[in-house]
């Protein structure tokens, strides 16, 4: 049965989806309608915000790009192969989705700081990672790669493996399965993953704030931007926000419009 066909839901959970619905989309207008149009111009197109942006911007496609080259091998050891604590593994994966931003942060520290795991390492080969543009990426890196790897993870695990299972019994060798096979059925579930890495780079603050810091030019991200400008220049936070705001809503929409909204029949996605 189609959506366009099912039976009516209960009223209570109409009611409730609108509630659901309000509390996203009511904070949102509010900056909308708290944004100071006359001068908003001049605050969006100011040097500080608009190196922020770009600088946003730039470690965000690099990031979505990291995350796309590291996440699709890894979702497809997780989906297609069977190994001691691959669950485990699979949840450690996750972790960072639900981790504290402040504690990723720390996290990286940790591992790549002068006093980290792998300090004495960077330190021998004068490698400097901590607050340089790099460790922005690394940041976004970090909270970012689940949402690939559970996206691509879902989409091979969705498809199933019996056109890999036919061409490998024909002769195929693995590589070819991979490239001709699994990857163009991958392509939309490709997309959407970085995308959203994209997306959730763009947005990332407590983790670069904590292992990158803020600084003009070099890691102050467009967020880290807003946050500074809220103290002192409220108008140009709400400019900012909104900005950011669009773009999310914009990249979020080109994530899915390729596969259409969850749950759509092949018929209505025509």
């Amino acid at each position: 049965m189609s959506a366009r066909t099912a039976p009516p839901l209960p009223l209570g959970v109409g009611a409730l989806g609108v509630i659901a619905a309000a509390s996203i989309v009511l904070p949102l207008a509010a900056i909308v309608l708290q944004v100071p149009w006359e001068g908003a111009t001049a605050l969006l197109f100011s040097p500080a915000s608009l190196q922020a942006l770009r600088l946003s911007l730039l470690t965000a496609a690099c990031a979505a790009a990291v995350c796309l080259g590291l996440g699709l091998p890894l979702a497809l050891l997780l989906a297609r192969t069977r190994f001691p604590g691959r669950e485990v593994l699979r949840a450690m994966v996750l972790v960072p989705l639900v981790l504290p931003p402040v504690v990723s942060g720390i996290a990286l520290l940790m591992t790549v700081g002068r006093r980290g795991l792998l300090g004495p390492l960077l330190e021998q080969a004068d490698a400097r990672i901590v607050f340089t543009t790099a460790a922005v990426v690394i940041a976004q890196v970090f909270v970012s790669l689940p949402f690939t790897v559970l996206t691509l993870e879902s989409a091979l695990v969705s498809a199933g493996t019996v056109p890999e299972q036919v061409a490998a019994s024909l002769g195929a060798r693995p590589s070819t399965v991979l490239a001709r096979i699994t990857l163009p059925r991958l392509a939309p579930a490709i997309v959407t993953g970085t995308v959203l890495a994209f997306a959730r780079s763009l947005g990332e603050f407590g983790a670069t704030l904590t292992f990158a810091g803020s600084m003009p030019g070099v890691t102050r991200t467009l967020p880290l931007e807003i946050y500074l400008a809220r103290e002192s220049d409220p108008d140009s936070a709400a400019v900012l926000s909104l900005l950011l705001v669009l773009v999310a809503i914009l990249v979020v929409l080109l994530a899915y419009a390729r596969r259409g909204a969850p749950g759509r029949t092949q018929e209505e996605a025509r």
